[in-house]
């Protein structure tokens, strides 16, 4: 993901989520060295993106999205195989991410990959009325290498 990608990007993200960050919250992400890709398809149209911050052993999934048009088709699938190979190849053992408690579809893929839930936050998340939870979920990359991936 570069600069030049953001107004893109946060179209995407507006269309995507009620709550969508802001074109600052992507480029304070790029700012901060934050992993950050764009995936497109072969006309060159962003179909979706991800971004990802490493503290040590640990990466955190920040931000993923899919333009709605392209939902269901398999992007989030390949776009979160990316994620974890890329974590673990620069030695994280732990992968960790929010979603909303609603959100339900993207709570199925996680666990389709070994994604478990490891705690509630409280009202992390802007709601229509009030604030709403977020799971916190976790994936063992440690586990992972044993075993062959994914």
């Amino acid at each position: 993901m570069l600069d030049d990608d953001l107004a893109e990007v946060h179209g995407i993200e507006t269309s995507a989520n009620r709550f969508p960050w802001s074109v600052k919250n992507f480029s304070d992400s790029l700012d901060a060295g934050h992993h950050a890709w764009v995936y497109i398809d072969p006309y060159d149209v962003i179909i979706g993106f991800a971004i990802v911050q490493l503290v040590l052993d640990e990466a955190h999934l920040l931000n993923i999205c899919v333009r709605p048009d392209m939902q269901g088709q398999g992007y989030g699938r390949r776009i979160l195989e990316h994620i974890i190979d890329h974590a673990m190849s620069k030695s994280a053992t732990l992968l960790v991410l929010e979603v909303r408690q609603s959100n339900q579809r993207a709570q199925s893929l996680y666990e389709q990959f070994g994604f478990n839930e490891m705690t509630v936050r409280r009202g992390y998340y802007p709601a229509e009325q009030g604030r709403e939870d977020a799971i916190l979920m976790g994936l063992d990359l440690s586990m992972l290498s044993v075993f062959g991936g994914l």
